[in-house]
């Protein structure tokens, strides 16, 4: 009887496994749609799967992947406890991100029969790399926790990293992802050769303050509150500035990646870092938000 009761016990954590799992992944799915729809429906993305050269595309695809494993650790489809389960979620997630920007570029006509092989391989590759983020994101955000996770809790959502180097790495996350929204637009440049220094350095400016008040200033949840006994100029310092270079980096690399540099001078190079590094900064400092 006992070793019945037992294996009626197994049999019925497997099934309850097998739906969280199943839940995990349309959770996914959803957050790969609702994240990266925007790009599905941008026609620079698409042409960008059409022109964009191959080298950058793969290192975006290669750097992708430490990325959605770091991530995965700390956001996954469920709770992570080995490096084995996070590479798992990742490759689940870049999985979800491939076939969500195959459906979605398919039935809006964006995919063809008939097409050559390399620009539908293109499409898909640039578009999943979003979509992929997403679909780690959407655990954080769909899970419909309130946040006062315990241990009787059937799906606890994992905590973000304490350390500075976790925080970093977040608000890069934070960066590309809601970079990458508008890195590929024609805006970007257009407003770079636009913009005069006075421009310029009211968005620089307007970045810190977006920064410093969204996350570390104002009361938000999972926000960093300062303390009484804690320097402003500390948290500036330590936090704010840091990443804020950070999201001037992200910014460069997303330029870079999809040739929006071209043959342009340094100035219009640096002024289209600085305008894209407005989005970067705010994705950056929502980081810890929204993860």
């Amino acid at each position: 009887m006992a070793i019945m009761a037992l294996n009626a016990q197994q049999r019925q954590s497997r099934k309850w496994n097998g739906t969280r799992f199943a839940a995990g992944l349309g959770r996914g799915l959803a957050g790969a749609l609702i994240f990266a729809l925007p790009m599905f429906m941008t026609m620079e993305m698409w042409e960008l799967g059409f022109y964009m050269d191959r080298s950058r595309l793969l290192i975006l695809l290669l750097l992708n992947i430490p990325l959605l494993i770091v991530l995965s650790n700390n956001v996954g489809f469920e709770a992570t406890h080995t490096w084995s389960d996070a590479i798992r979620d990742a490759a689940i997630a870049y999985a979800i991100g491939i076939v969500s920007s195959t459906a979605v570029l398919t039935s809006v006509g964006v995919l063809q029969f008939g097409q050559p092989f390399h620009e539908v391989v293109g499409k898909i590759a640039v578009q999943a790399v979003p979509a992929s983020i997403g679909a780690l994101l959407a655990r954080s955000q769909l899970n419909g926790d309130t946040g006062d996770n315990t241990e009787d809790d059937d799906d606890p959502i994992q905590e973000g990293p304490a350390d500075y180097a976790g925080e970093m790495f977040l608000m890069a996350i934070g960066a590309l992802f809601l970079g990458l929204n508008v890195a590929p637009t024609e805006e970007m440049i257009l407003l770079s050769y636009k913009m005069t220094p006075w421009h310029v350095l009211a968005v620089v400016a307007l970045s810190l303050l977006v920064m410093h008040g969204f996350v570390y200033a104002v009361s938000f949840k999972g926000g960093h509150e300062i303390g009484d006994e804690v320097p402003a100029w500390h948290v500036i310092i330590r936090f704010t500035l840091p990443g804020y270079v950070m999201s001037l980096l992200v910014s460069a690399y997303a330029l870079w990646t999809f040739e929006r540099f071209g043959d342009a001078a340094i100035w219009p190079m640096l002024t289209a870092v600085i305008v894209l590094g407005l989005p970067c900064s705010i994705g950056a400092a929502a980081a810890r938000l929204i993860l």
